[in-house]
């Protein structure tokens, strides 16, 4: 069941962020920095969480407008647990992410990842997920990886 995220989910979320292996160790502080100041904020937030919520989280996702745009939003976190993953369950929380937007009036959503070879298999499922290689940056994480960002528009989404 994907549901928005609670304050209760913090340790899972963060867990679940870590079995990912999508984030290094010094990126999960960040990431949990990012989590406990949402559940502060609260109704102010215009970006949102959501879990895949299965008796345990077993996926996660972080969606917020990108600044100075027109309905343009990005795609900043999406992890589902390593067992669960080439499953369905990642395609089902993106495509429960597009049809929220398009509902919302979202015009357009944004991804960055790597560029590394370790990160290909999620550049794949961008692309399988109807995604567009838009751009790449050299070198933008680190030298010898890239920034690669792929884009759908949402006015064909659901």
């Amino acid at each position: 069941m994907i549901r928005p995220s609670q304050k209760e989910d913090l340790p899972s979320l963060l867990s679940l962020a870590e079995d990912s292996g999508l984030f290094p160790k010094e990126q999960l502080d960040v990431l949990e920095g990012m989590l406990t100041s949402f559940f502060e904020v609260g109704e102010e937030n215009e970006g949102f969480w959501l879990t895949d919520h299965d008796g345990n989280s077993v996926g996660v996702a972080f969606c917020e407008p990108e600044l100075m745009t027109n309905e343009t939003w990005n795609l900043r976190l999406i992890a589902v647990a390593p067992e669960l993953q080439r499953s369905g369950r990642g395609a089902a929380l993106l495509s429960h992410i597009e049809q929220l937007l398009f509902d919302r009036g979202g015009r357009l959503l944004i991804v960055d990842t790597s560029g590394t070879e370790d990160f290909e298999s999620v550049r794949e499922f961008y692309r399988r997920c109807g995604y567009a290689e838009e751009s790449r940056i050299r070198d933008f994480f680190d030298d010898g990886d890239d920034k690669v960002t792929f884009t759908k528009r949402l006015d064909n989404a659901g």
